[in-house]
């Protein structure tokens, strides 16, 4: 043994007198360097603390339920052989290319560009993995669109909007309660609650790691350097590697009032500024229903318009049917097939004007109308060219499956890169990205990234989807159990659900999946992990699912497509 050591609480960030919520380890344990040994617990985190040396633990300092503070005595560990305090290594850092020394007033290993789902993972990612990292974000909070104006939020109204309607829906149940009051203030400083605990919590993970937070503009300078501006003044930071992970903006529309208050977009709409009484929201995909989930049950009379002929283009039709059903029972009315063709911006309101197979016969005013067709990459806005990184027309920045681009040190991921923009394909090539910086063999190559629309009820997807399969000529075989016939769905009183499985019809092998119902976002992440590892009907539908769930649904739409199902008669088969 080298002798012995007190182990302290690290700094942590900027919390005082911390709760310990879990000892995770006990006098006489042999624990290795990188161990957790306490358990954390802030008004904004849970974290694990673990411990910087190898050794034996001698003696614990502290219970489950005390207070600590950053130099804190934790415990007294008698070191490893081999392991001491003096002589343990600094980590060494990677050289900094010779096109950036003397040249910039901060040098990095990686520079990551944008503090979103994909920017902050790379980020600690790279760290984890040994980088010196700074992390460029262009307002004061870390997350991103996802986390401040877009997925979290978002989704805490969402739940908000779930709990009316399902209190409303107990009526059919016997138990009735009073038209709810709706406390805009108090569900606005709510909903920001949810965002601030998240996005503190990921300062205080980025301070752990040590990744400098850079806050400002960024643009490129060269393949090497990159400058950003800010309030406080210019700095420029040299890098080996950059990950280019800036995002997206929401669409506008030439020739709309965009300058109009009224006039909003997803971010505006989540500012909940008020409730309208008259709402349009263009574009009948997942964010603009979302949000007319949330101000329908608010209270605002919905209107929708699509210029496809079905909801949620690229969903297969016979998902998005008990949505569709539902919804028109609630909002004044949806168009389909019909488009905006003009947006006067009067005092009295936006009048609207509309053009196709189910346009109003005349134009139609609105206290706010919510613009939601889509979002355009931010490739364009970084000054890529002067780096030479390739950018298309359409602003989406190419990469290979190591999410390099054309220049052999910079990488870009998430919705620069193209579609589907999800936070959850940022994630996964957020990981990639850094690990093939490391050194590491990692590549993208995901066999599905799933959609999700929040709706109620719920559709998700993942794969091969129906529509797709007729369309390419690809033969398949559909398991398809309706939530009518599930034990569970008839108990919370909703039985339009649907859950449904593609598979080849050689080999077995699930191709794709559906889900519509409440919670759809919760199961379909099952078939997506059979897909990656290639199960079969027989696989899902012998693998024991708990009962009565919404989860069994999928097992019983397997055995829908096995021939072994028993909670249903099976069609007879066509001769």
């Amino acid at each position: 043994m080298s002798g012995i050591v007190e182990v302290t609480l690290p700094d942590i960030g900027d919390f005082e007198q911390v709760d310990i919520i879990e000892i995770l380890v006990a006098v006489g344990d042999e624990i290795e360097a990188e161990d957790s040994i306490i358990t954390l617990e802030s008004d904004k985190a849970t974290m694990d603390i673990p411990s910087p040396y190898a050794g034996v633990v001698k003696e614990l300092h502290v219970e489950v339920g005390d207070k600590i503070s950053m130099g804190g005595k934790i415990l007294k560990l008698e070191l490893s052989q081999g392991d001491s305090v003096d002589d343990r290594p600094s980590p060494t850092k990677a050289p900094v290319s010779e096109a950036v020394k003397g040249s910039a007033d901060k040098l990095a290993d990686v520079v990551v560009l944008g503090a979103g789902p994909g920017g902050y993972t790379a980020a600690f990612r790279a760290a984890d993995l040994g980088k010196k990292v700074i992390l460029i974000e262009r307002y004061d909070d870390l997350g991103g669109v996802c986390l401040n104006v877009g997925c979290i939020p978002s989704k805490a109204l969402l739940h908000a909007a779930d709990v009316v309607n399902e209190a409303a829906e107990m009526a059919e149940m016997g138990i009735t309660f009073g038209k709810p009051k709706i406390d805009l203030d108090k569900l606005r400083t709510g909903k920001d609650k949810v965002v601030k605990r998240l996005t503190g919590g990921l300062k205080q993970l980025a301070k752990q790691r040590k990744v400098e937070l850079v806050h400002g503009i960024a643009r490129f300078e060269s393949p090497n350097r990159i400058a950003v501006k800010s309030s406080s003044g210019s700095l420029s930071i040299g890098f080996n590697d950059a990950i280019i992970a800036c995002g997206s903006s929401p669409v506008q529309i030439p020739g709309f009032p965009n300058d109009d208050p009224r006039l909003i977009d997803s971010t505006g709409a989540l500012a909940l500024a008020d409730i309208p009484k008259r709402m349009l929201v263009v574009g009948g995909g997942i964010i603009g229903l979302e949000m007319a989930t949330v101000y329908s049950t608010l209270g605002s009379a919905i209107d929708v318009v699509e210029l496809q002929d079905g909801l949620i283009p690229g969903c297969d039709p016979d998902l998005v049917r008990p949505l569709q059903k539902r919804i028109a029972k609630r909002y004044r009315q949806i168009m389909l097939g019909t488009k905006v063709i003009d947006i006067q911006a009067l005092k009295s309101g936006l009048k609207v004007t509309f053009e196709g197979k189910q346009a109003p016969d005349k134009p139609q005013t609105y206290d706010r109308v919510l613009v939601s067709v889509g979002r355009t990459p931010n490739g364009k806005k970084i000054n890529a060219e002067a780096a030479g990184v390739a950018v298309d027309d359409a602003g989406f920045i190419p990469v290979d499956e190591h999410m390099r681009t054309n220049v052999p040190n910079i990488y870009a991921i998430g919705d620069v890169v193209g579609q589907p923009m999800l936070a959850h394909k940022a994630t996964h090539e957020a990981k990639v990205a850094a690990e093939v910086i490391a050194g590491l063999p990692a590549s993208f190559d995901p066999l599905s990234v799933p959609s999700v629309a929040y709706t109620d009820p719920e559709v998700a997807w993942m794969g091969l989807t129906e529509t797709e399969a007729k369309s390419q000529g690809v033969a398949y075989e559909k398991g398809a159990f309706p939530w009518a016939a599930s034990g569970r769905a008839l108990g919370i009183g909703r039985v339009e659900g649907l859950t449904k499985l593609l598979f080849d019809p050689d080999t077995k092998r699930i191709l794709g999946a559906g889900i519509v119902g409440p919670n759809a976002g919760e199961l379909i992440g099952e078939t997506v992990l059979a897909l990656e590892m290639g199960a079969d009907a027989e696989d899902i539908g012998l693998t024991i699912h708990p009962h009565p769930t919404l989860n069994e649904t999928i097992c019983f739409a397997a055995e829908m497509a096995e021939g072994t199902i028993t909670d249903l008669l099976l069609p007879k088969k066509r001769k």
